[in-house]
C-alpha cells in the first residue's frame, strides 16, 4: 500500500492557523464576542487542548507506534483518549485553537477554527482511516464502530 506524502503536519497547520487567527485579532478585530474577563475562560479549552494531544502522543509513543501521520502504525492505540474519540490529536489542536480564539475574544480570531477542523478532518482523517484500515483491518472497523470520529 502507498502512503500518501504530506509535508505539512498537523502541528505545523495549528501555528499557521494561530498565527492568522492572532493577524485577524489584531489587525481585523470585526467585533468582540466575549469581553473580559470572561475571554480567559479560553484557558480551559487551551490547556485541555494541549494535554489531550500531549497525551494521546505519549500514548502512541508507549505503544511503540509513530505519531507521525501516514507513517505505517505498528499498534491500534485504544486505551486512555483514544476510549472517548478515534483523534484525540487532533481534537486537541482544534481545542488549543479554540481557547486561543476565546483568549483574544474577537470574531476574527475564531475565523481560522473551522478552516483547522477543515483541513484535519479532510487531509488527514478522512484519508487515515483508509490508510488504517488497510493495517489493521477488522480490528479497526471494530474500532470504528465503537468509537466516534471527534466527540
Amino acid at each position: 500500500m502507498t502512503t500518501p506524502v504530506r509535508w505539512v503536519l498537523p502541528p505545523v497547520w495549528l501555528l499557521l492557523a494561530l498565527a492568522v487567527s492572532f493577524v485577524l485579532d489584531r489587525w481585523f478585530p470585526v467585533m468582540r464576542l466575549v469581553p473580559a474577563p470572561w475571554n480567559y475562560l479560553g484557558l480551559i479549552p487551551l490547556g485541555f487542548g494541549a494535554l489531550m494531544s500531549l497525551t494521546a502522543a505519549l500514548s502512541f509513543r508507549r505503544a511503540g507506534t509513530s505519531v507521525v501521520p501516514f507513517t505505517p502504525s505498528t499498534a491500534l492505540v485504544t486505551e486512555g483518549w483514544f476510549r472517548l474519540t478515534r483523534n484525540p490529536m487532533y481534537l486537541g489542536l482544534a481545542l488549543i485553537l479554540g481557547g486561543v480564539a476565546l483568549i483574544d475574544g474577537t470574531l476574527g480570531a475564531f475565523l481560522p477554527l473551522p478552516v483547522l477542523i477543515a483541513i484535519l478532518h479532510l487531509r488527514f482523517i478522512k484519508v487515515e482511516e483508509p490508510f488504517l484500515e488497510g493495517i489493521f483491518g477488522n480490528d479497526y472497523r471494530a474500532y470504528k464502530a465503537r468509537v466516534r470520529r471527534w466527540v
